[in-house]
């Protein structure tokens, strides 16, 4: 359904849009309201139905914000040196520094444009999460943030086309000269001035992964939105634009097991790992829980879980543990003993009883620390736990069941810092621009960092928008 002027449904027409923006999540409508407020008619073409509208965005929490002093609800200052530094170890130097500095210098101007557009914000989720200084969360979550963008979108005569599939970008003469897309039955074509891709990465489309993942991506769970399927995506690189990012690369956290395949969202992630201890389908742990503060490292576990067999862990922990993370919205599985717990869990025979002896005797005896990284770290133990190194000793002891749950993938189309879309020979496309996560792989080769996406689709929506209006049709 198009909620516009322009409304006929069952027939082929022309939109009279100056800007056409693909996506309806918060990218496309950052993009929207700049390039509204400068002077374009825009219309947004979004795939999913209007209660399901918003993509990723819906499931979002916060954005990471630069700041020099103290910026409601924001504490303290957190200055583009360190923001870049973060960054640059959750990538481990994968990131184009140019762009990757333009979104940290501008993240200040993005929370100021969202909270000028109606998008408000509170204090800081405590936790396992320490963001108060650096995160600025969403009052309501990310459906309020998507519901507040709609409205002043609307009320800004922005032209909503819901269940709208862009299929094909038809590029000529370097610009994109028509875009069809499909509302229900009906195909249908605008000839914008210009157009922003705003539609997201594939992580939707099981086929694809399994080309980057091979069998093991029939067991992802995918959180986010269903209607990421990569088609824009797919077809812009079909015609020889140029692609950034690694397709293996993704968002990818460790979600509970017993989550719905599509749609979960950030209420199925499990916060529990830093304070537990975490096996494989073997009763095997696999990696350092506590290698860094979670909000570094949470996005990290589903691609860990995904190299395991099976594709499936076992959060492991005491009932005293339980208290320091947020509460998974699936009953813990617990028992009396670790035998019982493993028996419960199908784990193999006396593996996980090895495993939690050896992992609390490798424990210091003082030290623990939950609020910080307290440098209680195991003693001989492949691989380490460095930081809250705490033994499981007190029943009944407590499982979560874990799978991959994979939120957006990297790979997508290159842009420059005017988010113009560039082809594989480094000129742009003269019309087309890209904001969100359909880019993000320009910035993030590998790892994230807590409310980074967000920062990302604000910035280079804004300048997509800012771009997209300016643009000269002629």
């Amino acid at each position: 359904m198009c909620r516009s002027r322009w409304r006929r449904p069952g027939l082929i027409l022309s939109l009279p849009a100056e800007v056409v923006v693909i996506g309806g999540g918060n990218a496309a409508l950052c993009a929207a309201i700049t390039a509204r407020e400068a002077g374009a008619d825009v219309t947004v073409l979004e795939a999913a139905p209007r209660h399901m509208r918003g993509g990723n965005s819906r499931h979002t929490r916060n954005l990471r914000v630069m700041h020099r002093e103290p910026l409601a609800p924001l504490v303290e200052s957190y200055v583009s040196a360190e923001y870049l530094d973060d960054l640059l170890r959750v990538t481990a130097g994968r990131t184009d520094s140019k762009l990757a500095t333009l979104v940290i210098e501008r993240s200040e101007e993005a929370f100021e444009f969202l909270s000028r557009n109606g998008v408000r914000f509170q204090d800081a989720l405590s936790g396992t999460l320490n963001l108060a200084r650096t995160n600025a969360f969403f009052l309501g979550g990310g459906k309020a943030l998507v519901n507040a963008l709609y409205a002043r979108a609307e009320a800004l005569g922005i032209a909503v086309c819901y269940e709208a599939s862009v299929e094909h970008l038809d590029i000529r003469d370097g610009r994109v000269a028509e875009v069809h897309w499909r509302s229900g039955e009906a195909a249908k074509v605008a000839y914008p001035s210009a157009v922003i891709a705003a539609s997201g990465g594939f992580q939707a489309n099981l086929e694809w992964l399994a080309e980057a993942w091979g069998p093991a991506a029939a067991n992802f769970t995918i959180r986010g939105t269903p209607f990421a399927t990569g088609t824009v995506l797919r077809d812009l690189l079909n015609q020889g634009v140029a692609s950034v990012g690694d397709p293996a690369q993704c968002h990818a956290v460790a979600v509970d097991a017993r989550a719905p395949r599509f749609d979960g969202g950030i209420v199925t992630r499990l916060d529990a790992i830093p304070y537990s201890l975490t096996v494989n389908r073997d009763g095997e742990r696999f990696y350092d829980e506590g290698e860094d503060i979670w909000p570094k490292r949470y996005a990290i576990w589903g691609r860990l879980i995904a190299q395991q067999p099976g594709q499936v862990a076992y959060a492991i922990c005491d009932t005293p543990a339980t208290k320091l993370f947020m509460p998974s919205c699936y009953p813990p599985i617990t028992a009396g003993t670790i035998a019982e717990l493993a028996a419960a869990l199908g784990l193999p025979d006396r593996s996980l009883e090895r495993t939690v002896a050896a992992f609390n005797d490798a424990c210091p005896e003082s030290g623990f620390d939950p609020s910080q990284l307290d440098g209680c770290a195991t003693t001989g133990l492949s691989p380490p736990k460095s930081n809250w190194a705490r033994p499981i000793m007190e029943p009944p002891f407590v499982a979560y069941p874990l799978r991959p749950g994979i939120t957006f993938t990297y790979l997508g189309v290159q842009v420059d810092a005017q988010a113009r879309v560039q082809t594989a020979d480094g000129a742009p496309i003269a019309n087309l621009y890209a904001a969100g996560e359909i880019m993000a792989g320009s910035i993030l080769g590998q790892g994230y960092l807590a409310g980074f996406g967000m920062a990302i689709g604000s910035v280079f929506g804004m300048i997509a928008g800012r771009e997209a209006a300016g643009h000269d049709a002629a």
